[in-house]
Protein backbone atom coordinates (compact mmCIF):
# COMPACT_ATOMS: atom_id res chain seq x y z
CA UNK A 1 0.00 0.00 0.00
CA UNK A 2 1.32 2.96 -0.90
CA UNK A 3 1.39 6.96 0.45
CA UNK A 4 -1.45 7.63 -1.33
CA UNK A 5 -3.72 4.78 -0.87
CA UNK A 6 -2.85 5.56 3.10
CA UNK A 7 -3.68 8.94 2.77
CA UNK A 8 -7.29 8.06 1.20
CA UNK A 9 -8.36 5.85 3.47
CA UNK A 10 -8.31 9.01 6.05
CA UNK A 11 -6.81 7.39 9.58
CA UNK A 12 -7.66 9.52 12.19
CA UNK A 13 -5.66 8.39 14.81
CA UNK A 14 -3.21 11.66 15.25
CA UNK A 15 -6.14 14.13 14.97
CA UNK A 16 -8.17 12.82 17.70
CA UNK A 17 -4.94 11.25 19.79
CA UNK A 18 -5.59 14.27 22.86
CA UNK A 19 -7.98 12.40 25.23
CA UNK A 20 -11.71 14.55 25.52
CA UNK A 21 -12.16 16.47 28.95
CA UNK A 22 -14.91 14.65 31.78
CA UNK A 23 -18.01 16.10 32.87
CA UNK A 24 -16.43 17.85 35.94
CA UNK A 25 -19.77 19.59 37.25
CA UNK A 26 -21.36 15.64 37.86
CA UNK A 27 -17.90 13.42 37.95
CA UNK A 28 -16.42 15.48 40.79
CA UNK A 29 -17.81 13.74 44.29
CA UNK A 30 -15.65 15.15 46.74
CA UNK A 31 -15.91 17.45 49.96
CA UNK A 32 -16.69 20.75 48.61
CA UNK A 33 -17.48 19.54 45.35
CA UNK A 34 -20.63 20.88 43.55
CA UNK A 35 -21.93 17.02 43.07
CA UNK A 36 -20.27 16.11 46.09
CA UNK A 37 -22.52 18.89 48.39
CA UNK A 38 -25.73 17.51 46.54
CA UNK A 39 -24.92 14.07 46.99
CA UNK A 40 -24.92 14.87 51.07
CA UNK A 41 -28.45 16.02 50.90
CA UNK A 42 -28.95 12.64 50.54
CA UNK A 43 -29.16 9.06 52.95
CA UNK A 44 -26.80 6.36 51.10
CA UNK A 45 -26.09 2.96 52.38
CA UNK A 46 -22.42 2.84 53.16
CA UNK A 47 -21.79 -0.54 54.36
CA UNK A 48 -23.45 -3.89 54.83
CA UNK A 49 -24.15 -4.84 58.13
CA UNK A 50 -22.58 -8.24 57.74
CA UNK A 51 -18.89 -6.28 57.56
CA UNK A 52 -19.84 -4.20 61.00
CA UNK A 53 -18.41 -5.47 64.22
CA UNK A 54 -16.08 -4.92 67.31
CA UNK A 55 -13.16 -4.47 65.05
CA UNK A 56 -12.96 -0.88 63.03
CA UNK A 57 -13.48 -1.02 59.71
CA UNK A 58 -11.72 1.70 56.98
CA UNK A 59 -14.10 2.49 54.96
CA UNK A 60 -14.43 5.41 52.00
CA UNK A 61 -17.19 7.23 50.49
CA UNK A 62 -17.62 10.88 48.89
CA UNK A 63 -13.83 10.99 48.97
CA UNK A 64 -13.69 10.95 52.61
CA UNK A 65 -11.72 8.54 54.90
CA UNK A 66 -14.16 7.18 57.57
CA UNK A 67 -13.84 4.14 60.09
CA UNK A 68 -17.17 2.39 60.77
CA UNK A 69 -17.54 0.65 64.06
CA UNK A 70 -19.78 -1.11 66.52
CA UNK A 71 -20.18 -0.46 70.20
CA UNK A 72 -20.19 -3.59 72.80
CA UNK A 73 -23.33 -1.69 73.34
CA UNK A 74 -24.16 -2.95 69.70
CA UNK A 75 -24.63 0.72 68.82
CA UNK A 76 -22.74 1.71 65.02
CA UNK A 77 -20.64 4.38 64.71
CA UNK A 78 -19.00 6.31 61.76
CA UNK A 79 -16.34 8.88 62.40
CA UNK A 80 -13.62 10.73 60.57
CA UNK A 81 -10.64 8.21 60.50
CA UNK A 82 -8.10 10.11 62.47
CA UNK A 83 -8.21 10.90 66.12
CA UNK A 84 -8.17 14.84 66.62
CA UNK A 85 -5.63 14.76 68.97
CA UNK A 86 -2.81 13.78 66.68
CA UNK A 87 -4.17 12.09 64.22
CA UNK A 88 -3.14 8.81 64.87
CA UNK A 89 -6.02 6.10 62.58
CA UNK A 90 -9.04 4.95 64.31
CA UNK A 91 -8.77 1.93 62.52
CA UNK A 92 -6.49 0.85 65.53
CA UNK A 93 -8.96 2.03 67.90
CA UNK A 94 -10.23 -0.22 70.42
CA UNK A 95 -13.81 -0.74 71.09
CA UNK A 96 -15.43 -0.20 74.27
CA UNK A 97 -19.00 -0.44 75.73
CA UNK A 98 -19.60 2.77 74.56
CA UNK A 99 -16.96 3.93 72.40
CA UNK A 100 -13.97 4.17 70.78
CA UNK A 101 -10.65 4.34 71.88
CA UNK A 102 -7.88 6.08 70.25
CA UNK A 103 -4.60 3.26 70.29
CA UNK A 104 -1.83 6.34 70.51
CA UNK A 105 -3.30 8.17 73.54
CA UNK A 106 -6.37 6.41 74.86
CA UNK A 107 -8.66 9.54 74.01
CA UNK A 108 -12.31 7.63 73.77
CA UNK A 109 -15.09 8.52 71.42
CA UNK A 110 -18.65 7.80 71.50
CA UNK A 111 -20.77 6.97 68.21
CA UNK A 112 -21.24 10.69 67.66
CA UNK A 113 -18.28 12.00 68.57
CA UNK A 114 -18.13 13.25 71.52
CA UNK A 115 -15.39 13.00 73.51
CA UNK A 116 -15.68 11.19 76.37
CA UNK A 117 -12.52 11.13 77.99
CA UNK A 118 -8.76 12.45 77.78
CA UNK A 119 -7.13 10.14 80.43
CA UNK A 120 -3.36 11.48 79.76
CA UNK A 121 -3.84 14.98 80.41
CA UNK A 122 -4.74 16.15 84.42
CA UNK A 123 -8.26 15.31 85.50
CA UNK A 124 -8.18 19.49 86.86
CA UNK A 125 -6.91 20.61 83.24
CA UNK A 126 -9.29 23.46 82.40
CA UNK A 127 -8.42 23.20 78.60
CA UNK A 128 -9.00 19.66 78.33
CA UNK A 129 -11.97 19.97 80.19
CA UNK A 130 -12.87 23.01 77.77
CA UNK A 131 -12.18 20.26 74.19
CA UNK A 132 -14.07 18.05 75.77
CA UNK A 133 -17.13 20.06 76.32
CA UNK A 134 -16.97 22.35 72.86
CA UNK A 135 -15.27 19.35 70.18
CA UNK A 136 -16.54 16.56 68.70
CA UNK A 137 -14.59 14.22 66.50
CA UNK A 138 -16.51 14.39 62.88
CA UNK A 139 -19.08 11.85 63.15
CA UNK A 140 -22.02 10.69 61.11
CA UNK A 141 -25.93 9.79 61.81
CA UNK A 142 -26.23 5.82 60.83
CA UNK A 143 -29.27 3.74 60.06
CA UNK A 144 -29.28 0.27 60.11
CA UNK A 145 -32.16 -1.62 57.55
CA UNK A 146 -32.23 -4.74 56.49
CA UNK A 147 -28.76 -6.02 56.42
CA UNK A 148 -27.44 -2.65 54.65
CA UNK A 149 -26.70 0.84 56.81
CA UNK A 150 -27.62 4.09 55.68
CA UNK A 151 -25.60 7.73 56.57
CA UNK A 152 -26.59 11.10 55.98
CA UNK A 153 -23.42 13.04 55.49
CA UNK A 154 -24.86 16.33 54.86
CA UNK A 155 -25.16 19.35 56.98
CA UNK A 156 -27.24 18.11 59.76
CA UNK A 157 -30.12 21.32 59.67
CA UNK A 158 -31.00 19.68 56.35
CA UNK A 159 -31.11 16.12 57.26
CA UNK A 160 -34.07 14.68 55.31
CA UNK A 161 -36.54 11.58 56.35
CA UNK A 162 -35.65 8.55 55.45
CA UNK A 163 -36.78 7.45 52.48
CA UNK A 164 -39.13 4.95 52.45
CA UNK A 165 -39.54 2.98 49.14
CA UNK A 166 -42.51 0.94 48.28
CA UNK A 167 -39.86 -2.00 47.37
CA UNK A 168 -39.45 -2.46 51.40
CA UNK A 169 -42.73 -4.01 51.56
CA UNK A 170 -43.33 -5.74 48.76
CA UNK A 171 -44.58 -9.32 49.93
CA UNK A 172 -43.38 -12.88 49.47
CA UNK A 173 -39.79 -11.48 48.34
CA UNK A 174 -36.32 -12.52 49.97
CA UNK A 175 -34.13 -9.71 50.05
CA UNK A 176 -30.34 -10.46 50.22
CA UNK A 177 -27.90 -7.59 51.12
CA UNK A 178 -24.95 -7.52 48.36
CA UNK A 179 -21.83 -4.94 47.33
CA UNK A 180 -20.16 -4.86 44.14
CA UNK A 181 -16.92 -2.35 43.96
CA UNK A 182 -16.20 -0.75 40.42
CA UNK A 183 -12.89 0.88 39.80
CA UNK A 184 -14.51 3.51 38.15
CA UNK A 185 -16.42 6.98 38.62
CA UNK A 186 -19.98 6.36 39.88
CA UNK A 187 -21.67 8.09 36.80
CA UNK A 188 -20.50 5.71 34.58
CA UNK A 189 -22.22 2.52 36.69
CA UNK A 190 -25.31 4.73 36.73
CA UNK A 191 -25.86 5.26 33.19
CA UNK A 192 -26.57 1.64 32.45
CA UNK A 193 -29.57 1.42 33.94
CA UNK A 194 -30.99 4.26 32.03
CA UNK A 195 -29.50 2.73 29.15
CA UNK A 196 -32.06 -0.36 28.17
CA UNK A 197 -30.13 -0.58 25.10
CA UNK A 198 -27.22 -1.67 26.14
CA UNK A 199 -28.51 -5.36 27.70
CA UNK A 200 -29.73 -6.66 23.75
CA UNK A 201 -25.83 -6.12 23.27
CA UNK A 202 -23.80 -7.06 26.17
CA UNK A 203 -26.17 -9.45 27.63
CA UNK A 204 -27.15 -11.04 24.59
CA UNK A 205 -24.84 -10.98 21.88
CA UNK A 206 -21.18 -9.07 22.68
CA UNK A 207 -21.04 -12.19 25.72
CA UNK A 208 -23.22 -14.65 24.48
CA UNK A 209 -26.54 -15.34 26.41
CA UNK A 210 -26.10 -13.76 30.23
CA UNK A 211 -29.39 -13.81 31.17
CA UNK A 212 -32.24 -15.22 28.21
CA UNK A 213 -32.11 -15.45 24.94
CA UNK A 214 -35.65 -12.69 25.20
CA UNK A 215 -32.85 -10.37 26.32
CA UNK A 216 -30.84 -10.13 22.57
CA UNK A 217 -34.07 -9.13 21.12
CA UNK A 218 -34.00 -5.02 20.24
CA UNK A 219 -37.28 -3.63 21.29
CA UNK A 220 -38.89 -0.17 21.41
CA UNK A 221 -37.91 2.36 23.76
CA UNK A 222 -39.80 5.06 25.75
CA UNK A 223 -38.22 6.91 28.47
CA UNK A 224 -40.35 8.85 31.26
CA UNK A 225 -39.22 11.91 33.25
CA UNK A 226 -41.67 12.45 36.60
CA UNK A 227 -40.04 14.15 38.85
CA UNK A 228 -36.75 12.87 40.07
CA UNK A 229 -37.80 9.55 38.84
CA UNK A 230 -36.65 8.56 35.22
CA UNK A 231 -37.66 5.50 33.64
CA UNK A 232 -36.38 3.44 30.61
CA UNK A 233 -39.23 0.92 29.05
CA UNK A 234 -37.95 -1.70 26.85
CA UNK A 235 -40.76 -3.34 24.88
CA UNK A 236 -39.50 -6.27 22.66
CA UNK A 237 -41.12 -8.98 20.54
CA UNK A 238 -40.07 -12.70 21.68
CA UNK A 239 -42.41 -15.04 19.45
CA UNK A 240 -46.05 -14.73 20.37
CA UNK A 241 -45.52 -12.29 23.29
CA UNK A 242 -44.53 -8.68 24.55
CA UNK A 243 -42.15 -8.16 27.05
CA UNK A 244 -42.27 -5.04 28.60
CA UNK A 245 -39.12 -4.51 30.84
CA UNK A 246 -39.01 -1.51 32.73
CA UNK A 247 -35.35 0.25 34.46
CA UNK A 248 -35.88 2.74 36.66
CA UNK A 249 -34.05 5.50 38.69
CA UNK A 250 -35.09 7.67 41.46
CA UNK A 251 -32.05 10.76 41.71
CA UNK A 252 -29.57 11.08 42.87
CA UNK A 253 -29.11 6.92 42.65
CA UNK A 254 -31.54 4.32 43.43
CA UNK A 255 -31.92 2.10 40.85
CA UNK A 256 -34.42 -1.00 39.41
CA UNK A 257 -35.32 -2.86 36.68
CA UNK A 258 -36.97 -5.76 36.01
CA UNK A 259 -35.95 -9.11 36.45
CA UNK A 260 -32.12 -11.00 35.36
CA UNK A 261 -33.72 -14.49 35.19
CA UNK A 262 -37.10 -15.02 36.03
CA UNK A 263 -38.63 -13.82 32.70
CA UNK A 264 -37.20 -14.74 29.44
CA UNK A 265 -40.24 -13.12 27.37
CA UNK A 266 -41.69 -16.73 26.49
CA UNK A 267 -43.98 -17.24 29.32
CA UNK A 268 -46.98 -14.96 30.50
CA UNK A 269 -45.86 -12.45 33.94
CA UNK A 270 -47.84 -9.89 35.50
CA UNK A 271 -46.02 -6.73 37.21
CA UNK A 272 -43.20 -8.70 37.90
CA UNK A 273 -40.91 -6.54 40.41
CA UNK A 274 -37.40 -5.80 40.21
CA UNK A 275 -34.26 -8.26 40.66
CA UNK A 276 -32.34 -5.75 42.91
CA UNK A 277 -33.44 -2.85 45.34
CA UNK A 278 -29.84 -0.89 44.56
CA UNK A 279 -27.70 2.45 45.29
CA UNK A 280 -24.50 3.37 43.26
CA UNK A 281 -22.74 5.21 45.88
CA UNK A 282 -19.84 7.25 44.81
CA UNK A 283 -16.59 5.94 46.41
CA UNK A 284 -14.24 8.78 45.44
CA UNK A 285 -13.97 10.59 42.16
CA UNK A 286 -12.62 6.98 40.60
CA UNK A 287 -14.38 4.20 42.74
CA UNK A 288 -17.41 3.53 43.22
CA UNK A 289 -19.93 0.87 45.00
CA UNK A 290 -23.22 -0.99 44.17
CA UNK A 291 -24.78 -1.53 47.57
CA UNK A 292 -28.23 -3.67 47.19
CA UNK A 293 -30.62 -5.89 48.22
CA UNK A 294 -30.98 -9.33 45.59
CA UNK A 295 -34.59 -9.80 45.20
CA UNK A 296 -35.88 -13.41 45.04
CA UNK A 297 -39.42 -15.46 45.30
CA UNK A 298 -41.78 -15.23 43.02
CA UNK A 299 -41.98 -11.16 42.34
CA UNK A 300 -38.46 -11.41 41.45
CA UNK A 301 -35.44 -13.71 40.71
CA UNK A 302 -35.62 -17.27 41.20
CA UNK A 303 -34.58 -18.63 44.73
CA UNK A 304 -31.81 -20.72 43.39
CA UNK A 305 -29.88 -17.00 42.44
CA UNK A 306 -29.67 -16.33 46.06
CA UNK A 307 -26.20 -17.19 46.82
CA UNK A 308 -23.38 -14.00 46.63
CA UNK A 309 -22.25 -15.59 42.84
CA UNK A 310 -26.02 -15.30 42.16
CA UNK A 311 -26.36 -11.50 42.73
CA UNK A 312 -22.84 -10.90 41.16
CA UNK A 313 -24.75 -12.58 37.62
CA UNK A 314 -27.94 -9.99 38.71
CA UNK A 315 -25.65 -6.90 38.80
CA UNK A 316 -23.25 -7.44 36.01
CA UNK A 317 -24.48 -10.24 34.32
CA UNK A 318 -20.91 -12.23 35.01
CA UNK A 319 -19.61 -13.10 38.51
CA UNK A 320 -16.92 -11.00 39.53
CA UNK A 321 -13.76 -12.93 40.17
CA UNK A 322 -12.44 -14.43 37.01
CA UNK A 323 -9.59 -13.98 34.62
CA UNK A 324 -8.52 -11.37 32.86
CA UNK A 325 -9.13 -13.84 29.74
CA UNK A 326 -12.67 -14.87 30.76
CA UNK A 327 -13.33 -11.14 31.24
CA UNK A 328 -11.88 -10.38 27.80
CA UNK A 329 -14.07 -13.49 26.32
CA UNK A 330 -17.42 -12.57 27.69
CA UNK A 331 -17.39 -8.97 29.02
CA UNK A 332 -19.72 -8.11 31.83
CA UNK A 333 -21.12 -4.35 33.41
CA UNK A 334 -18.06 -4.76 35.48
CA UNK A 335 -15.77 -4.60 32.32
CA UNK A 336 -17.86 -2.34 30.40
CA UNK A 337 -18.03 0.53 32.67
CA UNK A 338 -14.44 -0.03 33.84
CA UNK A 339 -12.74 0.10 30.73
CA UNK A 340 -14.07 3.77 30.15
CA UNK A 341 -11.12 4.39 32.42
CA UNK A 342 -11.38 5.73 35.95
CA UNK A 343 -13.10 8.78 34.85
CA UNK A 344 -15.22 8.69 31.56
CA UNK A 345 -14.16 10.85 28.72
CA UNK A 346 -17.72 12.59 28.50
CA UNK A 347 -16.59 15.25 26.23
CA UNK A 348 -15.76 13.02 23.71
CA UNK A 349 -19.10 10.78 23.36
CA UNK A 350 -21.47 10.65 20.77
CA UNK A 351 -24.80 10.58 22.23
CA UNK A 352 -27.83 9.31 20.15
CA UNK A 353 -31.89 8.76 20.34
CA UNK A 354 -31.64 5.54 22.19
CA UNK A 355 -29.01 7.14 25.10
CA UNK A 356 -31.91 10.01 25.50
CA UNK A 357 -32.44 8.55 29.37
CA UNK A 358 -28.82 8.93 30.00
CA UNK A 359 -28.77 12.40 28.40
CA UNK A 360 -32.10 13.85 30.91
CA UNK A 361 -31.04 12.48 34.02
CA UNK A 362 -27.38 13.67 33.35
CA UNK A 363 -29.09 17.54 32.65
CA UNK A 364 -31.37 17.06 35.66
CA UNK A 365 -28.24 16.32 38.01
CA UNK A 366 -26.06 19.13 36.55
CA UNK A 367 -29.28 21.63 37.15
CA UNK A 368 -29.93 20.17 40.62
CA UNK A 369 -25.98 20.88 41.48
CA UNK A 370 -26.39 24.61 40.02
CA UNK A 371 -29.43 25.16 42.00
CA UNK A 372 -27.74 24.05 44.96
CA UNK A 373 -24.55 26.48 44.78
CA UNK A 374 -27.71 29.31 44.57
CA UNK A 375 -29.15 28.12 47.25
CA UNK A 376 -32.51 26.04 46.67
CA UNK A 377 -32.15 22.36 48.63
CA UNK A 378 -32.57 19.74 46.32
CA UNK A 379 -36.01 17.47 46.04
CA UNK A 380 -36.35 14.37 48.33
CA UNK A 381 -37.87 11.02 46.89
CA UNK A 382 -40.32 11.65 49.43
CA UNK A 383 -42.37 14.98 48.59
CA UNK A 384 -44.55 14.97 51.77
CA UNK A 385 -43.33 13.74 55.35
CA UNK A 386 -44.29 9.83 55.64
CA UNK A 387 -44.61 9.19 52.17
CA UNK A 388 -43.97 6.04 50.81
CA UNK A 389 -41.95 6.30 47.36
CA UNK A 390 -43.37 4.57 44.75
CA UNK A 391 -41.25 2.78 42.37
CA UNK A 392 -42.27 1.17 39.15
CA UNK A 393 -39.04 -1.09 37.85
CA UNK A 394 -40.49 -4.24 36.55
CA UNK A 395 -41.42 -6.66 34.11
CA UNK A 396 -44.58 -7.94 32.64
CA UNK A 397 -44.88 -10.69 29.39
CA UNK A 398 -48.24 -11.16 27.47
CA UNK A 399 -49.03 -13.25 24.88
CA UNK A 400 -49.67 -10.89 21.96
CA UNK A 401 -49.62 -12.57 18.49
CA UNK A 402 -48.83 -10.24 15.41
CA UNK A 403 -51.47 -8.67 13.83
CA UNK A 404 -51.99 -7.73 10.49
CA UNK A 405 -50.67 -3.62 11.37
CA UNK A 406 -47.19 -2.31 11.92
CA UNK A 407 -45.65 -4.74 14.67
CA UNK A 408 -42.96 -1.88 16.06
CA UNK A 409 -45.96 0.82 16.29
CA UNK A 410 -48.24 -2.40 18.19
CA UNK A 411 -45.69 -3.55 20.89
CA UNK A 412 -45.12 -0.03 21.47
CA UNK A 413 -48.19 0.65 22.04
CA UNK A 414 -48.81 -2.11 24.65
CA UNK A 415 -45.51 -0.23 26.58
CA UNK A 416 -47.12 2.68 26.90
CA UNK A 417 -50.49 0.94 28.00
CA UNK A 418 -48.56 -0.45 30.31
CA UNK A 419 -47.22 2.02 31.68
CA UNK A 420 -50.08 4.02 31.84
CA UNK A 421 -51.97 1.09 33.94
CA UNK A 422 -49.29 1.56 36.70
CA UNK A 423 -49.20 5.20 36.72
CA UNK A 424 -52.81 5.19 37.36
CA UNK A 425 -52.58 2.60 39.92
CA UNK A 426 -49.67 4.92 42.09
CA UNK A 427 -51.48 6.33 45.13
CA UNK A 428 -52.96 2.90 45.97
CA UNK A 429 -52.08 1.00 48.93
CA UNK A 430 -49.44 -1.02 47.66
CA UNK A 431 -50.65 -4.10 48.10
CA UNK A 432 -53.92 -3.00 46.47
CA UNK A 433 -51.66 -1.91 43.66
CA UNK A 434 -50.41 -4.50 42.73
CA UNK A 435 -53.48 -6.63 42.77
CA UNK A 436 -55.48 -3.69 40.98
CA UNK A 437 -52.51 -3.66 37.75
CA UNK A 438 -52.42 -7.54 37.88
CA UNK A 439 -55.95 -8.37 37.50
CA UNK A 440 -56.10 -5.78 34.72
CA UNK A 441 -52.83 -6.58 32.71
CA UNK A 442 -54.81 -10.63 33.19
CA UNK A 443 -57.61 -9.44 31.44
CA UNK A 444 -55.78 -7.11 28.96
CA UNK A 445 -54.17 -10.01 27.54
CA UNK A 446 -57.26 -12.97 27.83
CA UNK A 447 -59.42 -9.84 25.76
CA UNK A 448 -56.61 -9.19 23.71
CA UNK A 449 -57.33 -5.62 24.47
CA UNK A 450 -54.26 -3.89 23.16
Amino acid sequence: MNKDDLITKDFRGYKQARLPSIDEIISRVEPETPCGEYLRRYWHPVALSSEISQVPKEIRILGEDLVIFKTKENKIGLVHKNCPHRRASLVYGKIEKNGIRCCYHGWLFSPNGEILETPGEDPDSKSAAKLRKTFKLGAYPVKEFNGLVFSYMGPMKKIPEFPHYDAFDIPEITRRPYRIDYKCNWIQVLDAIMDPVHTSFLHGQSSGIQFSKGFAEIGELEFFERGIQYLGCNTRRVDDYVWVRVNELILPNFTQAGSAFAADGTKTRYFGRSSFTRWVVPVDDNNSIALAWGNFGERGDPIEFNTKEGCERIEAGEIMDRTWEEKQETPGDAEAVEGMGSISAHKGEHLMPTDYGVMVYRRRIRKLVKSLGEGKEPPQPQQKKGDIVRTNGQDTVLRAPKRNIDDRKFIKSIGSAVMKMQFEAEKMPIKDRDNHIINKLSNMEKNGAF
